[in-house]
Protein backbone atom coordinates (compact mmCIF):
# COMPACT_ATOMS: atom_id res chain seq x y z
CA UNK A 1 0.00 0.00 0.00
CA UNK A 2 2.88 2.14 0.75
CA UNK A 3 4.41 1.77 -2.82
CA UNK A 4 0.50 3.27 -4.33
CA UNK A 5 0.49 5.46 -2.31
CA UNK A 6 3.72 6.78 -3.25
CA UNK A 7 2.93 6.46 -6.78
CA UNK A 8 0.05 7.84 -6.52
CA UNK A 9 1.38 11.15 -4.88
CA UNK A 10 4.23 11.52 -7.59
CA UNK A 11 2.20 11.27 -10.57
CA UNK A 12 -0.42 14.05 -8.70
CA UNK A 13 3.27 15.70 -8.28
CA UNK A 14 3.74 15.13 -12.13
CA UNK A 15 0.90 16.34 -13.28
CA UNK A 16 1.61 19.94 -12.26
CA UNK A 17 5.25 20.16 -12.44
CA UNK A 18 7.11 20.30 -16.27
CA UNK A 19 7.14 17.10 -17.70
CA UNK A 20 10.60 16.78 -18.46
CA UNK A 21 11.59 14.28 -16.35
CA UNK A 22 10.33 10.68 -15.61
CA UNK A 23 10.06 10.56 -11.86
CA UNK A 24 11.77 7.78 -9.68
CA UNK A 25 9.54 5.78 -7.66
CA UNK A 26 12.08 3.86 -5.58
CA UNK A 27 12.09 6.12 -2.65
CA UNK A 28 8.69 6.82 -1.46
CA UNK A 29 9.64 10.01 0.63
CA UNK A 30 10.76 11.50 -3.02
CA UNK A 31 7.69 12.66 -4.49
CA UNK A 32 9.46 15.21 -6.38
CA UNK A 33 9.89 14.23 -10.80
CA UNK A 34 13.59 15.74 -10.29
CA UNK A 35 16.62 13.55 -9.39
CA UNK A 36 17.17 13.82 -6.08
CA UNK A 37 20.66 14.44 -5.00
CA UNK A 38 21.20 15.67 -1.46
CA UNK A 39 24.89 16.20 -1.08
CA UNK A 40 26.74 18.47 -3.99
CA UNK A 41 30.44 18.12 -4.52
CA UNK A 42 32.60 20.94 -4.60
CA UNK A 43 35.29 19.60 -6.89
CA UNK A 44 32.96 19.27 -10.13
CA UNK A 45 32.01 23.29 -10.17
CA UNK A 46 35.31 24.51 -8.62
CA UNK A 47 37.87 23.14 -10.46
CA UNK A 48 41.12 24.78 -8.21
CA UNK A 49 42.28 23.01 -5.10
CA UNK A 50 41.16 24.97 -1.90
CA UNK A 51 43.53 25.85 0.40
CA UNK A 52 42.79 27.03 4.03
CA UNK A 53 43.89 30.97 4.16
CA UNK A 54 43.63 33.14 6.86
CA UNK A 55 42.19 36.77 6.42
CA UNK A 56 42.00 39.49 8.93
CA UNK A 57 41.42 43.44 9.21
CA UNK A 58 39.50 44.99 5.98
CA UNK A 59 39.69 41.66 3.48
CA UNK A 60 38.32 39.79 6.49
CA UNK A 61 35.37 42.12 6.78
CA UNK A 62 35.01 42.07 2.60
CA UNK A 63 34.98 38.53 2.26
CA UNK A 64 32.31 38.15 4.81
CA UNK A 65 29.74 40.70 3.45
CA UNK A 66 30.68 39.32 0.09
CA UNK A 67 29.62 35.61 1.28
CA UNK A 68 26.54 36.98 3.35
CA UNK A 69 25.21 38.77 0.26
CA UNK A 70 25.69 35.93 -2.52
CA UNK A 71 23.84 33.32 -0.12
CA UNK A 72 20.87 35.41 -0.08
CA UNK A 73 18.71 33.99 -2.40
CA UNK A 74 16.75 37.53 -2.96
CA UNK A 75 19.96 38.75 -4.71
CA UNK A 76 19.64 37.74 -8.61
CA UNK A 77 22.42 36.28 -10.08
CA UNK A 78 23.12 39.47 -12.25
CA UNK A 79 23.66 41.50 -8.71
CA UNK A 80 25.90 39.04 -7.45
CA UNK A 81 28.03 39.12 -10.71
CA UNK A 82 28.09 42.64 -10.13
CA UNK A 83 29.06 42.30 -6.16
CA UNK A 84 31.82 39.93 -7.49
CA UNK A 85 33.14 41.92 -10.07
CA UNK A 86 33.74 44.93 -7.59
CA UNK A 87 34.71 42.78 -4.99
CA UNK A 88 37.61 41.98 -7.62
CA UNK A 89 37.98 45.35 -8.52
CA UNK A 90 38.38 46.52 -4.92
CA UNK A 91 41.16 43.48 -4.30
CA UNK A 92 44.54 44.51 -5.47
CA UNK A 93 46.35 41.05 -3.79
CA UNK A 94 42.95 38.28 -5.42
CA UNK A 95 44.40 35.48 -6.15
CA UNK A 96 42.39 32.31 -7.08
CA UNK A 97 43.27 30.63 -3.09
CA UNK A 98 41.20 33.82 -2.20
CA UNK A 99 37.98 33.13 -4.74
CA UNK A 100 38.10 29.86 -3.67
CA UNK A 101 37.59 30.24 -0.35
CA UNK A 102 34.66 32.39 -1.44
CA UNK A 103 33.21 30.21 -3.19
CA UNK A 104 33.46 27.30 -0.86
CA UNK A 105 31.96 29.48 2.32
CA UNK A 106 28.78 30.31 -0.31
CA UNK A 107 28.94 26.80 -1.61
CA UNK A 108 28.61 25.78 2.19
CA UNK A 109 25.86 27.53 3.18
CA UNK A 110 23.79 27.21 0.12
CA UNK A 111 24.46 23.50 0.28
CA UNK A 112 23.03 23.61 3.66
CA UNK A 113 20.06 25.35 2.77
CA UNK A 114 19.46 23.13 0.12
CA UNK A 115 19.58 19.83 2.41
CA UNK A 116 17.65 21.27 4.86
CA UNK A 117 15.22 21.94 2.18
CA UNK A 118 15.41 18.28 0.95
CA UNK A 119 14.76 16.58 4.14
CA UNK A 120 11.68 19.00 4.60
CA UNK A 121 10.42 16.99 1.33
CA UNK A 122 10.70 14.28 2.76
CA UNK A 123 9.08 14.68 5.99
CA UNK A 124 6.50 16.70 3.93
CA UNK A 125 6.15 13.64 1.50
CA UNK A 126 5.59 11.20 5.08
CA UNK A 127 2.70 12.95 5.73
CA UNK A 128 1.48 13.25 2.17
CA UNK A 129 1.28 9.79 2.25
CA UNK A 130 -0.51 9.29 5.58
CA UNK A 131 -3.16 11.75 4.35
CA UNK A 132 -3.41 9.48 0.93
CA UNK A 133 -3.68 6.34 3.13
CA UNK A 134 -6.22 8.09 5.33
CA UNK A 135 -8.57 9.02 2.40
CA UNK A 136 -8.55 5.51 1.19
CA UNK A 137 -9.43 4.16 4.49
CA UNK A 138 -12.27 6.68 4.53
CA UNK A 139 -13.74 5.71 0.82
CA UNK A 140 -13.22 1.92 2.05
CA UNK A 141 -15.23 2.79 4.99
CA UNK A 142 -18.02 4.38 3.02
CA UNK A 143 -18.07 1.73 1.03
CA UNK A 144 -18.62 -0.98 3.46
CA UNK A 145 -21.54 0.99 5.01
CA UNK A 146 -23.27 1.63 1.60
CA UNK A 147 -23.26 -1.99 1.36
CA UNK A 148 -25.19 -2.98 4.46
CA UNK A 149 -28.70 -3.70 4.44
CA UNK A 150 -29.35 -1.01 6.18
CA UNK A 151 -26.55 2.05 5.78
CA UNK A 152 -26.14 4.54 8.15
CA UNK A 153 -26.64 7.65 5.91
CA UNK A 154 -25.57 10.03 8.79
CA UNK A 155 -22.57 8.26 9.36
CA UNK A 156 -21.62 8.11 5.16
CA UNK A 157 -22.37 11.89 5.39
CA UNK A 158 -20.05 12.31 8.14
CA UNK A 159 -17.15 10.53 6.39
CA UNK A 160 -18.25 12.44 2.85
CA UNK A 161 -17.35 15.29 4.09
CA UNK A 162 -14.09 14.37 5.99
CA UNK A 163 -13.29 12.88 2.86
CA UNK A 164 -14.41 16.07 1.19
CA UNK A 165 -11.97 17.98 3.65
CA UNK A 166 -8.50 15.92 3.60
CA UNK A 167 -8.77 15.61 -0.28
CA UNK A 168 -8.84 19.80 -1.03
CA UNK A 169 -5.95 19.55 1.64
CA UNK A 170 -4.18 16.57 -0.76
CA UNK A 171 -4.50 18.72 -3.66
CA UNK A 172 -3.30 22.06 -1.98
CA UNK A 173 0.22 20.43 -0.40
CA UNK A 174 0.65 18.85 -4.23
CA UNK A 175 0.61 21.70 -5.47
CA UNK A 176 2.64 23.76 -3.47
CA UNK A 177 4.90 21.02 -3.38
CA UNK A 178 5.88 21.62 -7.35
CA UNK A 179 7.52 24.55 -6.24
CA UNK A 180 9.07 22.96 -3.30
CA UNK A 181 10.51 20.72 -5.59
CA UNK A 182 11.86 23.00 -7.78
CA UNK A 183 14.21 24.39 -4.89
CA UNK A 184 17.09 22.62 -4.35
CA UNK A 185 17.72 22.77 -8.24
CA UNK A 186 17.46 26.23 -8.56
CA UNK A 187 19.91 26.40 -5.38
CA UNK A 188 22.36 24.22 -7.27
CA UNK A 189 21.87 26.59 -10.78
CA UNK A 190 22.76 29.25 -8.36
CA UNK A 191 25.77 28.10 -7.13
CA UNK A 192 27.00 26.88 -9.77
CA UNK A 193 26.57 30.35 -11.37
CA UNK A 194 28.43 31.98 -8.86
CA UNK A 195 31.71 29.53 -9.14
CA UNK A 196 31.34 30.64 -12.82
CA UNK A 197 31.30 34.40 -12.27
CA UNK A 198 34.20 33.79 -9.54
CA UNK A 199 36.13 32.35 -11.89
CA UNK A 200 35.19 35.02 -14.59
CA UNK A 201 37.47 37.26 -12.56
CA UNK A 202 40.47 35.14 -11.35
CA UNK A 203 43.90 36.19 -12.44
CA UNK A 204 45.40 34.41 -15.14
Amino acid sequence: MLRKTAICLAISCAALAAPAQAADFSDPTWPCIQRKVEDLSLGIMWPHPVPDIKLSGDQAAQVNDLVDRLSLRRVTLEEADQLIRDFAADTPDLTIDLLGNVFKRVFDKLGQDRKAIIQGIGKYSISQLALSQQIDDTRSQMTTLMAASEPDFDKVDELEEKLDWDERIYRDRAKSLTYVCETPVLLEKRIYAIAQSLLQVAPQ
